[in-house]
C-alpha cells in the first residue's frame, strides 16, 4: 500500500547519496518529488529514476544558500504539483578543521548550508502552509504535513574538528523544536533525524587524503582514512556503517500517517552509536 499517494515532498540535496534515497524511498510510496542538487546531472538522474519506476519528480537545480532558492524551490513544487506536504532539509556537507585553524568562511559556509537554508525553505513554505491549514480546518478536514530535518551525531555530542558542524547540526535541533511548537496548530509534524556514520562519498575510504569535491568553486576535502574508519565501525554496536537507503528509512518513518501524533523529537540513527 502506498501510504504517501497524492503527497508532494520536497527534499533538498537529493542528486546523491542519502537525499538520493530519500527522493526514491518516497516517491516509491506515492510521493511526488521535488529534486535539488547542486548540479543538473545528479537531480535529473534521481528524477529519472522516479520516472522509470512510474513515480512523479520535478528538478529544481541550485545551492540551497542562494538567498533566492527556497522562493524557487517551493515554487516549483507549488507549480508541477499544487501542493504541500512534506519537506526534508538534507542539504549538506562538511569542512573540517580544529578551530585554530577554521577561517570565518568555513564556518559561515557549513552554518549557510545546514542552517541558514532550511530556515529560508520554512520560512517560504509558511505562507502555502498557514493558508492551505485554515482552509482544511474550516472544511473540517485533518490534514497532516512533515518535516524532517536532518541533523547528525556530531550536533548531539559533538565532534573533534568540527566545531562548524557540529554548532549547525546542534541548531537544526532547536530550529526543529521551536517550529514543532509555533506549526502544531497548522497540524504539521517538525521532526529531526541524526545520522551517525552512513556510508556516502563523504565518508567512504580515502588512504591518500585527494579525494575533494566541488562545492561552488571551492575544492572540499572529502573521505575518511581507512584506519580511523575502521575503529569508528569497531564502536558501532550494530558493527558497520548504515547505507543511504538505510537512512532514507529513518526519515520515511516520520513522513507516514503513524507518525501524526509525533513532533519536536529527534531520532539517531546510528546503529547504535551515540558518541
Amino acid at each position: 500500500m502506498s501510504k504517501l499517494l497524492g503527497k508532494v515532498a520536497y527534499v533538498t540535496g537529493s542528486g546523491r547519496g542519502i537525499g538520493r534515497s530519500i527522493a526514491v524511498k518516497l516517491a516509491s510510496e506515492g510521493a511526488q518529488v521535488v529534486v535539488n542538487d547542486l548540479d543538473d546531472a545528479p537531480a535529473n538522474e534521481t528524477v529519472a529514476a522516479i520516472k522509470a519506476a512510474g513515480g512523479k519528480a520535478v528538478a529544481c537545480v541550485g545551492s540551497v544558500t542562494d538567498p533566492s532558492f527556497a522562493d524557487r524551490f517551493i515554487k516549483t513544487g507549488l507549480e508541477a504539483f499544487g501542493g504541500l506536504d512534506i519537506i526534508v532539509n538534507n542539504a549538506g556537507y562538511t569542512w573540517d578543521n580544529v578551530i585554530q585553524k577554521m577561517t570565518d568562511e568555513q564556518w559561515d559556509a557549513i552554518l549557510d548550508v545546514h542552517l541558514k537554508a532550511p530556515f529560508r525553505i520554512l520560512r517560504a513554505a509558511a505562507e502555502f502552509i498557514r493558508t492551505r491549514a485554515k482552509q482544511e480546518a474550516e472544511a473540517g478536514q485533518a490534514v497532516y504535513r512533515k518535516v524532517v530535518n536532518i541533523s547528525s551525531v556530531a550536533g548531539t555530542n559533538g565532534n573533534a574538528g568540527q566545531a562548524n558542524y557540529s554548532s549547525a547540526k546542534a541548531g537544526v535541533i532547536g530550529l526543529t523544536r521551536a517550529l514543532a511548537k509555533e506549526w502544531g496548530r497548522y497540524k504539521v509534524n517538525v521532526n529531526a533525524v541524526a545520522f551517525g556514520l552512513i556510508t556516502t562519498r563523504l565518508t567512504e575510504a580515502a588512504a591518500d587524503g585527494t579525494a575533494s569535491i566541488d562545492v561552488e568553486g571551492r575544492q572540499i576535502k572529502v573521505g575518511v582514512n581507512p584506519d580511523i574508519l575502521k575503529s569508528a565501525e569497531r564502536l558501532i554496536p550494530l558493527g558497520r556503517a548504515g547505507t543511504p537507503d538505510e537512512a532514507a528509512g529513518a526519515v520515511y518513518l516520520f513522513c507516514i500517517p503513524e507518525s501524526n501524533y509525533v513532533s519536536g523529537e529527534l531520532l539517531i540513527c546510528g546503529g547504535g552509536f551515540r558518541m
